[in-house]
């Protein structure tokens, strides 16, 4: 595999030392944190965060909602 070397300040190391997992390497994290979530990794997150169906249904209701009722910019 090809490897690439980078330079980050120390607030940048930081913050990727504080999510990294055990066993986990700095580019396991960035993958993570920058990768491309399908609806199946949101719905996972939701559960994991204990979200109740009832609350999940009403964010969908107001998606819907927002999506018919979009903001208008007026004319100047």
């Amino acid at each position: 595999m090809a490897v690439k070397t980078i330079t980050i300040d120390m607030e940048a190391y930081e913050a990727l030392a504080r999510r990294k997992g055990p066993g986990e390497s700095f580019s396991d994290v960035i993958k993570r944190q920058f990768r491309g979530g399908t609806g199946a990794d949101l719905l996972r997150a939701a559960q994991r965060a204990n979200i109740s169906d009832e609350t999940l249904d009403a964010v969908e209701r107001q998606i819907k909602l927002r999506r018919r009722d979009r903001p208008r910019i007026p004319k100047l």
